[in-house]
């Protein structure tokens, strides 16, 4: 089996290495597991590409990424972060594929866990859970995620950690499936709907796959709390935007008049953030039986 793993990087020399070390070790974890080894002892063959896809670092990126000779660095200028997942996409060899920002880190062990998962799994993309760590790589909380469920994505929020999914090449790369370069803050949460729109089949599985770093400069956080500075208002409003898109084609609009489908679309967030709790509960209660 084939992964490629994605990390499109701009000036994030403090956290890069830390995030390929954490890939770095994962063929070594694999090789290393009795467990593997038990179940497929004459044909377990497992390679992994790092591709690097940096938009122009000007701090000690290139100097990090240089002590990691399995990764693949490459530089050049890009429209965003979208633009250069994307073209990360386009070269990928892997059976399966994700992108780990450069902040963030897998788990020891994950793709070892991820193995026959995948294998067996019959889905399109397959996700998992993550924790939360602090700057330093302290841990802060643990996210557990439910099934799958469209409408709780589109009309709560996208709880499919990217740091935490895997795509089947063949059918969501390989088909052309490419995030919109438009969207630079809910990117993901677009690109599910679109694949879910697509046909396409989502399996949750109960690996925590990666640490997920906030800093106060993640592309989702930077612009929470109130502020009367215009410039920073008028970043929260796009990222609101995006959301709003996001609702407005892949949910439900019962009115033509913006307002009065922003207050339908209060409603049905507390409907789904209950779901979400239903899903929960019932997915890890049968995971305990």
């Amino acid at each position: 089996m084939n992964f490629t793993i994605i990390t499109p990087s701009l000036n994030y020399g403090r956290f890069i290495g830390d995030c390929i070390a954490s890939v770095a070790e994962q063929l070594q974890e694999v090789s290393d597991s009795q467990d593997l080894r038990a179940r497929r002892p004459h044909s377990l063959k497992v390679t992994l590409e790092h591709l690097v896809i940096d938009g122009g670092s000007t701090d000690d990126s290139a100097e990090m990424v240089a002590h990691f000779p399995h990764a693949k660095w490459s530089q050049e200028p890009d429209r965003g972060m979208s633009d250069a997942i994307n073209k990360g996409f386009d070269r990928a060899q892997g059976d399966w594929v994700m992108w780990l920002n450069a902040d963030d880190r897998l788990k020891p062990g994950a793709l070892a866990e991820m193995l026959f998962l995948l294998e067996k799994s019959t889905a399109d993309v397959v996700y998992g859970d993550w924790d939360f760590i602090d700057e330093g790589g302290h841990f802060l909380r643990h996210v557990r995620t439910p099934k799958w469920s469209r409408f709780v994505h589109v009309h709560h929020h996208c709880y499919v950690g990217s740091t935490a999914a895997f795509y089947r090449r063949a059918s969501v790369i390989g088909e052309g499936h490419r995030l919109r370069e438009d969207f630079r803050y809910v990117m993901d949460g677009e690109f599910y709907a679109r694949l879910d729109t697509a046909g396409k089949r989502f399996e949750h599985v109960p690996v925590t796959v990666a640490d997920f770093r906030m800093h106060g400069m993640n592309a989702s956080q930077r612009h929470l709390g109130k502020t009367r500075d215009m410039e920073t208002v008028l970043a929260a409003e796009r990222q609101h935007v995006e959301s709003r898109a996001i609702r407005r084609t892949f949910g439900i609009t019962l009115f033509e008049d913006p307002y009065l489908n922003g207050l339908v679309d209060g409603v049905l967030w507390v409907v789904a953030r209950f779901w979400k709790l239903v899903l929960k509960v019932g997915f890890h209660r049968r995971g305990n039986r």
